[in-house]
């Protein structure tokens, strides 16, 4: 396994679905059932991210790519989150 998806930097793990925070490895964030890179997924490619209770089906992703809206019709919320994969791991990350 990549040394890089065990470091021990704490990255903001937001929900897109449910606005759910929580402030974790990305260890962390796997073993509790995040969907986020680097284990799910790769940084600043739109894909789900999700809460473990949270389904993709109402993320920015679902919505372009298995409902077929253009970036126009999103939300602002999925706008925002657009925004913030794309800008991966910098917009998440912590620094101390």
């Amino acid at each position: 396994m990549n040394e890089s998806k065990l470091d021990n930097h704490i990255y903001r793990y937001v929900c897109e679905v449910c606005g759910k925070v929580e402030y974790l490895s990305p260890k962390e964030a796997y073993e509790k059932g995040w969907d986020y890179p680097p284990f799910i997924g790769e940084y600043g490619i739109v894909s789900p991210r999700t809460c473990p209770y949270c389904d993709m089906m109402d993320t920015a992703w679902a919505a372009l790519v298995l409902h077929g809206k253009n970036v126009r019709e999103l939300s602002d919320k999925q706008k925002e989150a657009i925004i913030r994969i794309i800008n991966e791991p910098g917009s998440i990350e912590v620094i101390n």
